[in-house]
């Protein structure tokens, strides 16, 4: 089964490093995406199983990609990763469909946990 991974941050240095924490099986249909608007534009094209998002984007921020995929009743995988860790973002985050949020900078052992706790792996 080929996993549809779309990375999204509008920084290429953080989008390399999720990128570089994800296991294998991860990397081998992999988009990115430098603002939501992109986002949803590959899950539109079938392109994002699985989301990793950043909260802080230009054009459309990660709250906005989570209330527009849950609007479509999207039925994927979306797990945050963010530097902002108030708990107020966190329990938004939760509240509009994330399946986890995963506080900067990733460690690969964390996600691996996060992806077989969920089912993914």
């Amino acid at each position: 089964m080929s996993i549809k991974v779309t990375v999204v941050d509008d920084s290429k240095m953080s989008r390399r490093a999720v990128i570089r924490a994800l296991p294998e099986e991860f990397t081998q249909e992999l988009h990115e995406a430098q603002n939501g608007k992109e986002a949803l534009e590959l899950y539109e094209q079938g392109k994002a199983d699985v989301m990793f998002l950043d909260l802080t984007m230009p054009e459309m921020d990660g709250f906005d990609v989570l209330a527009a995929l849950k609007d479509k009743q999207a039925r994927n995988f979306v797990f945050v990763i963010s530097a902002d860790i108030q708990p107020h973002s966190q329990q938004k985050v939760m509240e509009l469909g994330a399946v986890r949020f995963l506080q900067k900078p990733l460690e690969a052992d964390q996600l691996l946990d996060v992806l077989k706790e969920v089912g993914l792996l």
